[in-house]
């Protein structure tokens, strides 16, 4: 019998989002593709450290030792080729993890073998990808560098998103941006009960609600937060669209232009996603984190909000 996926929540990650993989890439941009396969080899039994997608990836596998079956399945999907990533794997064994498909495109763009392993969520340090693989329609977040510590303990895996152009669409961001704050505010409240049209990460949020269905509220191991810079009276219709789409986020935050850093500091995500490198930032120092990029500009700043210094996205 063929093995089926499409029951389980599948997580896609690149080699680079595993796994700190900062210096060896160094070493391919600036000495190239044989230096790299040489270090790689030289340095084969060696385990890397965790990167920043480590914490989501060994939290919701852990999930499958509750008693409810396997409900996971994290799949590496990476430019390596299968020589070089080996390192990669050894690392997965040493650490335990039951990851046991990969897939190694040799430089290659991974993001077309994402639909047959059915999968719900991407994560990769490289921006290209990531921008394809949201075209093709799956939830996926630009991995930033790992933080500082890198890896989050606790049984309970925390889960943290933006609203707008994350699991909603980005329609009313773009009010902002074309009309202002104040025209944002009237539409919001004029359509309060009109939901919001899905975002990328709507279906990975069904997902993991799906999962959460099998524990009491008290015993869920998993734990959700819209972490969002609206304010009343935009929240309504953020809750609303919620309602509709018949999903529970367990913790909500309507900032109104307040820093996320904070806030997140406290709930401590596994992972954390924003559309906005303005929010982004501050956060990856200490937190996983990671971009999902748009087309679209990126939001202009509030006047009352000062310039904080950027800290860069993995380059891709």
């Amino acid at each position: 019998m063929p093995y089926e996926l499409d029951n389980k929540l599948v997580v896609a990650i690149s080699s680079r989002a595993l796994f700190d993989l900062d210096q060896s890439h160094q070493i391919y941009e600036q000495e190239g593709l044989e230096a790299y396969r040489a270090h790689q080899a030289e340095h084969e039994d060696e385990a890397l450290l965790a990167g920043t997608g480590y914490p989501l990836a060994k939290g919701l596998l852990a999930l499958n030792k509750a008693g409810k079956g396997e409900m996971v399945e994290v799949v590496l999907i990476s430019r390596n080729d299968a020589d070089t990533g080996l390192r990669v794997m050894n690392s997965v064994e040493h650490r335990d993890l039951p990851i046991e498909r990969a897939v190694f495109t040799g430089g290659r763009a991974p993001f077309e073998y994402l639909r047959p392993f059915s999968c719900d969520l991407f994560l990769s340090a490289n921006e290209d990808d990531v921008r394809q693989a949201l075209k093709s329609g799956f939830a996926a977040g630009l991995v930033y560098q790992p933080p500082v510590p890198n890896e989050n303990d606790g049984e309970e895996v925390r889960i943290a998103f933006d609203g707008d152009a994350v699991l909603f669409s980005p329609e009313a961001e773009q009010i902002y941006q074309r009309e202002g704050l104040t025209a944002f505010h009237q539409r919001e409240k004029d359509s309060a009960e009109i939901p919001l049209e899905p975002g990328p990460f709507k279906p990975f949020l069904e997902k993991l609600h799906a999962i959460q269905r099998n524990f009491s509220e008290r015993e869920c191991p998993i734990r959700t937060a819209l972490v969002t810079a609206r304010s009343a009276p935009a929240h309504k219709r953020a809750i609303k669209t919620l309602r509709a789409w018949n999903v529970r986020l367990d913790e909500c935050f309507f900032l109104g232009g307040v820093r996320k850093k904070g806030i997140l500091e406290v709930f401590k995500p596994h992972i954390f996603f924003d559309d906005q490198s303005l929010h982004c930032d501050p956060v990856a120092v200490r937190l996983p984190t990671a971009r999902v990029p748009s087309d679209e500009q990126e939001p202009k700043r509030s006047p009352a909000r000062k310039r904080r210094p950027k800290r860069r996205a993995a380059k891709p």
